[in-house]
């Protein structure tokens, strides 16, 4: 089975994206820190991320965890502040 194309609403975006982008978005266009969470009872995602990465890419996947939530709030104020700064 081709997951690509499978499509469920996201958790962060909060509409339906297809398996495709959450393979990609992250930093880096690395996969999403979601993806098992979101997609386990859809199809074997970690078999099928295993097959796509190198092994250490899935271990960094599987390691990486979300920051909390004041850091990554913090984070997009400075994000918006360097942006209006350069305007």
């Amino acid at each position: 089975m081709e997951p690509e194309g499978l499509e469920r609403r996201c958790p962060r975006l909060g509409g339906d994206v297809a398996f495709g982008y959450c393979k990609v978005c992250g930093e880096g266009r690395t996969p999403c820190f979601k993806v098992f969470d979101c997609w386990w009872e859809r199809f074997d995602v970690v078999a099928h991320m295993q097959a796509c990465l190198s092994p250490d890419a899935f271990d960094a996947l599987s390691a990486r965890r979300p920051q909390p939530k004041m850091t990554s709030l913090v984070d997009l104020i400075r994000q918006a502040q360097a942006r209006a700064s350069q305007d």
